[in-house]
């Protein structure tokens, strides 16, 4: 019997009221696998109604590990609080089901009856008013909401578009879809919903904080300002308008009103953790690290369990933290209650203190905790990936470049710098923004938005990298005069401009052929040094494979691999340029790349640390400093513990 018949086989014995025989099927399962998430939540939930506490309880631990952020297990965990006498542990876990998965009505409807209880009015008025919303949503858009909390991406796309084209006016429909679209990469298409379904409904102010949101992905900074400004004439006095307005008004390089507005929410909330740590965030991108340093501890000071503000601490890179600190890390870390979020967040800044005391099986433990953390929330796939990018050497051959020469847009602006994480591009960034004809950009997401375009809408099929033979010249020429159009408005007037996207290696094909004379250098570091500063990295999104030795050693070699690649079917295309040699020679590296990029040497070049601009990356502080080699050789100290990174990298190491 296959996995899916014996599910559906022990789902249906619970659903006649034969729990024995469903916790029976559900143990069958997990001898094979024993971190399948269904069957664990299929016999936690028979083991409750058995009465079988302790071993519900068991099953719901070993899926919160294997799944953390299912909401559906923290439901559970709030029956079982409640068969076993407990409301307020119950309150607990409805809460969190609700935040990891918002269509869960019966765990609104148990909150609104256990905050009423406690005499809590307003917040149980507001659990009420969520659960009788989701009651009021059709049946189809309660579906899509469940499919997109629990990670079902295809099909929730597909129930939303079906429940659309019968209902094309329908502004929730229109929401979700867009929420789809942002996490599929898909950021024109969700924008554009956004704007439409803001049309239909103007006074809607949840639609106009995610059309906010949208803008911003998409790097439309001005816009979101606009509408962020609209937002907040509405009501000037408004916390949440302020805040979001000073986050855009940031993003536009306007700092002063930027924190200006941040200063005057907390006014109103002086003690707001998220505010305190957005300031901070903004004080870091000024390069005012002190104030920065302030807002961050001050917010760990209003909420010492605030993950977010003591990992913001570690990821200044220059920091250290003091043994007290250090002291109070670790009390948070040993809570059995500290939120998920806050668990991964204080695990990675634990790891940064540790290694900085010099206490490295502590650290190591500390970084394994944080990312396993992690590999469970995104379910990776090495396996995946290697043959995502096998695709690419399949069918970007040399045959289809030379089928397409003379194609694409001949605009020849963009400088493409690209690689892994961590392996030094925002340097080479910022020694190329330092001349006068280039501007330093962000990493754009335009490039990795084609090629979802391109993927198609088909479940479990992509037409891309296949498609790119089969382009007409006029297309390839379209999407080029599009990346040039859409990103003119990063740009400070420079001919030329950096995109700083990690992740373009991965395109280089489609790069070349819809901008043929753009330049591409390609960052490369030593692949113990790269791979084990990916590991200790926690990212704002993306960047997957770092969490897990193998994978992130994996992917370095698949990257390597297909590198190899692109020199072979482009000779002459990219620029490398190793980390190391950048350190031991800066003057050099930095006329050899001037003369990959036919422009002039320029003495600013050098003096990179001066240049003031705007650094939004893991990198922002160190390369604010003079070159250095602090993160050479970072990974010895830590060698009795990667192995599995020396495997997975085999010959590279």
């Amino acid at each position: 019997m296959t996995r899916e018949a014996q599910l559906k086989s022990a789902q249906q014995a619970m659903q006649a009221g034969q729990f024995d025989t469903g916790l029976a099927q559900a143990e069958a399962i997990l001898v094979d696998n024993e971190n399948d998430g269904e069957a664990l939540y299929l016999a936690a939930v028979a083991a409750r109604y058995l009465s079988d506490f302790a071993r519900a309880k068991d099953y719901l631990a070993r899926l919160h590990a294997a799944m953390p952020e299912y909401g559906r297990a923290w439901q559970e965990e709030g029956h079982l609080a409640l068969s076993k006498g407990a409301p307020s542990e119950a309150l607990e876990a409805f809460s969190r089901a609700t935040r990891f998965n918002p269509a869960l009505e019966a765990s609104f409807r148990e909150q609104a009856r256990l905050l009423g209880e406690a005499g809590r009015v307003s917040e149980a008025q507001a659990a009420a008013a969520q659960q009788q919303r989701l009651a009021s949503l059709p049946r189809e858009l309660l579906a899509v909401t469940n499919h997109l909390a629990e990670g079902r991406l295809i099909r929730a796309e597909e129930i939303c578009r079906h429940y659309l084209r019968q209902n094309p006016k329908d502004v929730e429909g229109m929401r979700l879809l867009a929420k789809i679209g942002i996490q599929l990469g898909i950021l024109d298409d969700a924008e554009f919903l956004l704007e439409s379904a803001v049309a239909f409904a103007p006074e809607d102010i949840q639609l106009r904080l995610d059309y906010v949101d949208a803008l911003r992905r998409r790097q439309n900074f001005e816009k979101a300002r606009t509408e962020a400004e609209k937002l907040y004439s509405r009501d000037p006095e408004n916390p949440l308008f302020q805040s979001r307005l000073a986050i855009e008004s940031m993003q536009t390089g306007d700092y002063d009103r930027g924190l200006q507005l941040f200063d005057a929410v907390l006014q109103k909330i002086p003690n707001d953790p998220a505010n305190l740590t957005s300031k901070g965030h903004a004080l870091k991108t000024t390069g005012a690290q002190a104030e920065a340093i302030a807002s961050y501890r001050a917010a760990i000071a209003a909420k010492p369990d605030h993950g977010d503000a003591w990992y913001a601490l570690a990821n200044l890179k220059t920091y250290t933290f003091e043994p007290a600190e250090l002291t109070a890390m670790q009390d948070q870390a040993a809570r059995p209650d500290l939120a998920f979020l806050d668990r991964v967040h204080i695990s990675f800044a634990l790891g940064k203190a540790q290694e900085d005391a010099g206490d490295y099986k502590a650290s190591f433990a500390a970084y394994n905790e944080g990312n396993a953390l992690k590999r469970a929330q995104t379910r990776y796939s090495a396996d995946s990936m290697t043959e995502e990018l096998g695709r690419q050497r399949e069918f970007a051959a040399a045959e289809m470049f030379e089928k397409h020469h003379g194609h694409g847009h001949s605009a020849p602006d963009p400088i493409f710098i690209l690689g892994l994480p961590r392996a030094g591009s925002t340097l080479l960034e910022q020694i190329l923004a330092s001349h006068s004809q280039i501007d330093g950009t962000l990493e754009l997401p335009n490039i990795l938005a084609l090629a979802h375009r391109l993927r198609g809408r088909k479940a479990g099929y992509s037409r891309y990298p296949e498609i790119l033979g089969d382009l007409t010249g006029e297309q390839l020429a379209k999407f080029g005069e599009e990346f040039i159009s859409a990103t003119r408005i990063h740009r400070q007037g420079a001919p030329f401009f950096i995109d700083k996207m990690p992740n373009n290696f991965r395109h280089i094909g489609l790069i070349h052929l819809i901008l043929p004379n753009a330049k591409i250098i390609d960052a490369r570091r030593a692949p113990m040094d790269c791979c084990f500063s990916g590991f200790k990295q926690l990212f704002a999104e993306g960047q997957e494979f770092t969490y897990g030795l193998n994978e992130v050693g994996r992917y370095y070699a698949d990257y390597v691999d297909l590198m190899d690649h692109w020199d072979s079917v482009l000779p002459g295309k990219v620029l490398r340029v190793q980390h190391e040699d950048v350190l031991d020679d800066l003057e050099g590296q930095t006329r050899r790349m001037l003369d990959f990029l036919e422009v002039p040497f320029e003495e600013a070049c050098l003096a990179f640390h001066k240049t003031e601009r705007a650094v939004r990356t893991a990198s922002s502080e160190q390369v604010r400093e003079p070159i250095n080699r602090k993160g050479q050789g970072a990974w010895k100290p830590f060698e009795p513990w990667l192995d599995p990174l020396k495997r997975a990298l085999g010959d590279l190491v």
